[in-house]
């Protein structure tokens, strides 16, 4: 394959990978993909203010859920971080991992604990129309093109977001 189609793939993966990130999680308000740190950004938005307790309560609990699964796969991550940004009545987490380490387990523990501490808060479309079978499809796509996704490199910087139930991808 030439260089520019396995490039055109590389987006094309990457765009796929976005879009069912967004449609099976709806919890993840957006995300992004920084081809440089070849990493993925979560971002996660809740209603109203999050102590700094809550937040450094929710960090340790997370790390310490992803450092024994990383510990049961024999993986070391290159990238992996954590923000939180508070905006007006809103609290902001943005939660970054590299993609060559990342996992559709790992992003499922990882939106499990987030419903688990701040469901009531978390912002989210309603996901009750997408049948469970769909769902787990998009489970299987997320972990090939994860897969795909390791190793190639693309120079596009992507974000994807939900508006009004469409997934919208752009580059940035």
């Amino acid at each position: 394959m030439n260089l520019q189609s396995r490039q055109a793939a590389d987006v094309s993966d990457t765009i796929g990978l976005l879009i069912s990130i967004l449609v099976r999680y709806s919890e993840v308000a957006s995300i992004n993909f920084d081809p440089q740190g070849q990493a993925l950004k979560f971002t996660f938005i809740f209603s109203g203010y999050l102590s700094k307790e809550d937040q450094e309560t929710f960090e340790v609990k997370l790390w310490d859920y992803l450092d024994a699964y990383l510990l049961l796969e024999d993986k070391n991550t290159e990238v992996a971080s954590m923000q939180w940004i508070p905006y007006d009545k809103f609290s902001i987490l943005e939660l970054t991992r590299d993609v060559d380490t990342l996992s559709q387990e790992e992003i499922a523990i990882i939106i499990t604990l987030v419903k688990e501490d701040f469901g009531h808060g978390l912002v989210s479309e309603n996901s009750d129309s997408i049948a469970e079978e769909d769902l787990m499809i998009q489970e299987e796509l997320i972990g090939h093109m994860l897969e795909n996704l390791k190793g190639s490199r693309q120079e596009k910087k992507l974000i994807a977001f939900r508006e009004e139930g469409k997934v919208l991808v752009f580059n940035k």
